[in-house]
Order: C-alpha cells, then structure tokens, then sequence
C-alpha cells in the first residue's frame, strides 16, 4: 500500500478520532495537503505534507508512512514527522501564551460584585 485516502490516514495517525470527523474538518478547509487545501478522497503518499488547523497554530507533518489500521498512539506516531517550522511555531506561540499578562489585572478594582454590577445597571438605565 503506497497511498491510501487523507481522511483515512487522518484517522489511522490518530489526528481525529473518526473518519467521518476527519472528512468533516476536511470539508470546512482545516487540512491542506502540500499547501492545496483537499477533498477527504484525496490520496496522501510518503513524502506529502499535511497541514493540521486544530488549534493555533496549524501542525505541520511529512507523512513517513501509510496505514490503513488505527493502531495504539506509539505506533501511530511512526507514520509522520513533524517538521521543524512547525515545532518552532508551536514553541513561539507557547512562549508568547506564557508572556501575555494575565487578563484579570486589567481591571483595577477587580471583579465586580453582584451589587457592583446592579449599580451599573442602574447607571445605564437597564431595568431590573
């Protein structure tokens, strides 16, 4: 087996947890094969690149292997490898998650209490 279905492989790699999610997220233009975004018929061959828009941002995998079977995550993982833009990618985007100030220290007197929040419904003419 040299090619088998993106959203078979999908599903056997263990990026979805069924085909038919796979070929969903397919369909809403989430995954990209070589930079072309791709039908869930699409056939992926060793050597392909499969861009993954789960989370931000997008993982990018070269498929090392194909299989038809979903096999326990170890095993999974031998079919692809990650490559390095998208490792450096996923690192920057946790420092920059781990950098960002905290949202609550924005507000200077904290969280409004329940009275807080009727006087400035009150103040804005919203009835009660």
């Amino acid at each position: 087996m040299d090619k088998i279905r993106l959203d078979k492989w999908l599903w056997a790699a263990r990026f979805y947890k069924t085909r038919s999610l796979a070929s969903q997220e397919i369909g809403k233009g989430r995954v990209f094969v070589n930079g072309q975004p791709a039908k869930p018929a699409r056939e992926v061959a060793a050597g392909d690149v499969i861009a993954v828009r789960k989370e931000d941002p997008a993982v990018q995998v070269r498929v090392v292997a194909v299989s038809g079977v979903r096999g326990p995550a170890p095993t999974a993982r031998l079919l692809y490898e990650e490559t390095p833009e998208s490792i450096a990618a996923r690192e920057r985007a946790a420092e920059m998650r781990r950098l960002a100030p905290e949202p609550a220290l924005g507000i200077e007197a904290g969280r409004p209490t329940k009275r807080d929040r009727r006087l400035i419904d009150q103040m804005r003419g919203k009835p009660q």
